[in-house]
């Protein structure tokens, strides 16, 4: 009996590669660019096409040149109706054609090389309308090749065309540029891909899970090749089915929905919990560095779906990642996924360099769950002022207080660590009780540096100029002794530069536009310049606040803590002034 023989298998990526601008899914720019560029007769003679692997560089290449060269019974036209093969169309398709040269400059990268092309462009095309050249990772030329192609590239012969493909656009150089048509293929969208894959899936008759897809979509990172390659590997995989347990098998991902309830533990403090879970997933098989990458990603989602609630309707979730991250978002505080995010990212360079991945791992989950939530000095304040933080015990025989412990959560069988859960928690502000004062909004009111009528706001009026050096004299090299329109008297510091006066008489004349005399008294300074009476005010509020009793029980709680700045608000200071100024009522009286 005679053998029969059976075709090599085809790739899917190769299999339904897009023979034409129809079949390119997720370039609509690029293509209605080109479009109307056919129809307005104003096509280019080279072209750059950028992006990162597996979008579509290559194949819009073989397109163009497709298009350029189409014929058929009405005669040469170009066209970007490709719905019907030409004469040409064919042999262009299966890389055969004589006037279609495709060279590869990762292999051919020498002066040589682009010298063969510059000799050929001298001849015409056989039996195309036009010779069209395709340079693959043009960015791998030497520089030599590319001054060797400058001049060919700027004035080629009219039936000559040039489309160029690479991932690293930066690499080449901004005259190859300036003489090419720039086109940027994006990274094709979730939605897009997974709409694409279903249709090829159901040509070959293959049945399949979406949360399959969702993932294989996710790993191909908007690349058209890396995903239709991993499909291939899928079906092999699944003995002809695309299902959920085998693309994370063969993807090497802890199961999605124990990666949220691992999530869930370390966010609600339940280390116990969230250790044995990162053991049962790594006896599976699972790698521990890829389930913190896994974490990682997860709390990334989140925060986005926490500040772009439209994020969680991405094609590309699974139905758990969908509905759980919008009800965490909801429940979880900037500030807890900011700072997981953080303990995840760099535990996983920890992991990566660790001797035992999995003991690493351990330690940056026990790492988040203990700070997941850190309370804020507010919420610490707002827990001292209603004893949440009792002052420490004894430790030892030193009589020194051991710092107060977080609340912790429940936990299974390791203990647990802070919890970050929130379900609508207010914020929790220490509130010093305060005189009634009135509630009128205060009218700010610019300064009018044109008229000024006191010490004070000469230095005002350095600040804005931002004449520093004379802000700093009026501050603590002189006092004021008398001041009135056009004239001031001051008092020097000892140790003061006397040129200073002069030179505060020529900047309020530039500033004001008007003379000022500024005289040196004689008399011995009294009173304080205007930084030591700053620095005598920031001491009283120092020593006011040591005398605070939040500011006590903060000290009781914490040994060794400092107070180290005090800062007096505005709008205080502005309430005291408006009740001093008030009338008094009997009853106040």
């Amino acid at each position: 009996m005679a053998e029969t023989k059976t075709s090599p298998y085809l790739v899917l990526a190769r299999k339904y590669r897009p023979t034409d601008f129809s079949t390119l899914v997720g370039q609509d720019a690029m293509v209605q660019t080109l479009g109307n560029a056919f129809a307005q007769n104003r096509i280019h003679h080279a072209f750059i096409m950028t992006g990162v692997r597996g979008v579509g560089k290559t194949t819009t290449a073989r397109i163009l040149a497709r298009a350029f060269n189409f014929e058929d019974e009405n005669g040469r036209h170009p066209q970007l109706d490709l719905s019907k093969e030409g004469v040409h169309c064919r042999a262009i398709i299966e890389g055969r054609h004589v006037d279609v040269i495709e060279m590869d400059a990762a292999s051919n990268t020498g002066i040589g090389d682009i010298r063969e092309i510059i000799d050929s462009v001298k001849y015409g095309p056989s039996s195309a309308p036009y010779k069209v050249y395709v340079i693959d990772e043009v960015h791998m030329l030497s520089t030599a090749a590319f001054n060797g192609l400058l001049k060919t590239l700027e004035e080629p012969p009219p039936y000559v065309k040039f489309i160029f493909a690479t991932t690293e656009i930066r690499k080449v150089p901004i005259t190859i540029l300036s003489r090419c048509q720039r086109f940027d293929l994006r990274r094709i969208p979730a939605e897009i891909m997974s709409d694409y894959l279903e249709t090829i899936l159901d040509k070959e008759g293959i049945s399949f899970e979406t949360d399959a897809l969702a993932m294989i979509v996710r790993a191909g990172e908007g690349s058209a090749r890396d995903s239709l390659s991993l499909l291939d590997q899928a079906i092999a995989h699944g003995n002809g089915t695309v299902t959920s347990s085998t693309v994370k098998a063969m993807l090497g991902l802890g199961d999605r929905a124990r990666i949220i309830d691992l999530f869930e533990d370390l966010m609600g403090g339940r280390i116990g919990e969230a250790l044995t879970t990162l053991r049962e997933l790594y006896d599976l098989g699972a790698d521990p560095q890829t389930m913190l990458s896994d974490l990682a990603e997860f709390t990334h989602l989140v925060t986005r779906i926490k500040v772009v609630p439209a994020a969680g309707e991405d094609a590309s979730l699974t139905p758990d990642e969908r509905n759980r991250g919008q009800d965490l978002a909801s429940r979880l505080t900037m500030r807890a996924l900011t700072r997981a995010w953080q303990i995840l990212f760099k535990g996983n360079e920890e992991t990566g360099r660790a001797g035992n991945a999995l003991q690493a791992a351990e330690m940056t989950l026990i790492r988040l769950a203990y700070a997941a939530d850190l309370p804020s000095p507010d919420e610490v304040i707002a827990k001292i002022t209603q004893g949440g933080f009792p002052a420490g015990n004894g430790n030892g025989g030193g009589g020194q207080s051991m710092p107060p412990r977080l609340p912790s959560g429940p936990s299974g069988s390791g203990g647990g660590g802070a919890t970050a859960m929130r379900v609508n928690a207010p914020q929790l502000v220490a509130q010093q009780p305060m005189a009634q004062v009135s509630t009128q909004p205060r009218a700010e009111v610019a300064p009018a540096f044109a008229t000024i009528s006191s010490y004070r706001d000469i230095i005002s009026l350095a600040s804005a100029k931002r004449d520093v050096l004379t802000k700093l004299a009026l501050e603590s090299q002189m006092r004021p002794v008398s001041f009135e329109q056009g004239r001031i008297e001051v008092a020097l510091e000892p140790g003061a530069d006397p040129a200073i006066i002069g030179t505060l008489s020529a900047r309020l004349q530039t500033w004001t536009g008007q003379r000022w005399l500024v005289m040196v008294s004689t008399k011995a300074p009294e009173g304080l310049t205007i930084r030591q009476e700053v620095q005598k005010k920031k001491d009283a509020a120092t020593a006011e606040a040591h005398d605070d009793p939040v500011v006590k029980a903060i000290f009781e709680a914490f040994p060794g803590a400092k107070l180290v700045n005090v800062t007096v608000r505005e709008d205080a200071v502005v309430a005291e002034e408006e009740v001093a100024q008030a009338p008094l009522e009997e009853d106040d009286e």
